[in-house]
């Protein structure tokens, strides 16, 4: 089996851009590779983070991604912070990244804009990134377009190190999946939903009510005219609005055209937002089910235990071929 690692910052609410483009991939994956899904909590803090909001987010993601459908007998899912190899690896990456890389991150340089003073920890992202990723030789890697870069750069270290070194560490792949979707925000289709973002009406949280769901779908804008129809270069709002009830309802784009022609966006916005708490609803019950019983804990500990076996290995062979003098 190939190796799959991934990861979810649990900084705000997850959305559901994170459900349809990331975890619903996470789920299938699992059938086909070995998984390693992780909270990437050491990378949070990269922001400053209220401590007991990250202890509370950081359970809250990790529980979604069980009660999305991803299975700890068949994945391991575990917080990032629990494996201290992450932390050790990413700094010996530090010392083979080069200025010049990172300060051409635009994540960095996006992040960093217009603000007084920039955390080195941001800087320095990209390598904690990449011993996330060589850590456990993983030969696939879920990426979105802002993390490509990412990539890119642990791709060259991994072949630095390999050089330099010796050869230990796999060239990991990115893998796009055939069948996805780009969610966008519901104020601005040219901008991809984010929890992130400021606006609370911006995206559909996971946790979001029933009532708050249709709420925002009511007032999601749309483009000039009534018709509903797939075109994302001249209606972008009303083709990201299908694209989710797509997803949401099992059905094709050519299918939504065809039950509203002529019937304008009340019926179909109205309808979409039933569709996505249709589809939420087992999730959120899961996930309170999860919460209330505590099962995270002891899946969280058990997905460490799995995964560290592998992480301590590929540090101890790092630390070797470096030069290291290793306790006996």
């Amino acid at each position: 089996m190939k190796r799959v690692l991934s990861g979810i910052q649990p900084s705000g609410q997850l959305t559901l851009g994170n459900y349809i483009g990331a975890i619903q991939n996470f789920v299938k994956l699992q059938e086909t590779h070995e998984c390693f899904f992780m909270v990437v909590d050491l990378h949070a803090i990269t922001v400053p983070q209220e401590p007991a909001a990250l202890r509370e987010q950081t359970e809250s993601v990790a529980a979604l991604f069980i009660a999305a459908g991803i299975d700890p007998a068949k994945a391991s899912v575990f917080a990032q912070s629990h494996v201290s190899a992450h932390a050790e690896l990413g700094w010996l990456f530090t010392t083979l990244a080069y200025m010049g890389e990172l300060e051409r991150m635009t994540q960095f340089k996006d992040k960093s804009t217009g603000k007084d003073s920039v955390g080195a920890g941001l800087f320095v992202y990209p390598t904690l990134m990449a011993a996330d990723i060589l850590l456990y030789n993983a030969d696939l890697v879920p990426v979105g377009d802002d993390q490509k870069q990412h990539l890119e750069l642990t791709r060259d270290l991994a072949q630095r190190f390999n050089q330099r070194f010796g050869d230990l560490f796999t060239i990991p792949e990115p893998y796009i999946p055939k069948v996805g979707a780009r969610i966008m925000s519901l104020d601005d289709a040219s901008k991809k939903m984010s929890k992130s973002n400021p606006n609370p009406a911006s995206y559909i949280a996971l946790l979001d009510p029933p009532d708050v769901i249709r709420k925002k779908l009511s007032r999601a804008t749309t483009d000039s005219g009534r018709d509903v129809i797939y075109n994302p270069a001249e209606k972008p709002e009303v083709s990201n609005l299908m694209s989710i009830y797509a997803h949401c309802a099992d059905m094709t784009l050519e299918e939504i055209q065809a039950k509203y022609e002529g019937q304008g966006y009340g019926a179909f916005k109205k309808d979409l937002a039933e569709a996505v708490v249709s589809k939420l609803e087992p999730l959120q019950k899961r996930y309170a089910e999860i919460r209330s019983s505590g099962e995270i804990h002891d899946i969280l500990k058990q997905g460490a235990e799995n995964v560290s076996t592998v992480a301590n290995q590929i540090l101890r062979s790092a630390k070797e071929k470096m030069g290291f003098l290793l306790p006996r």
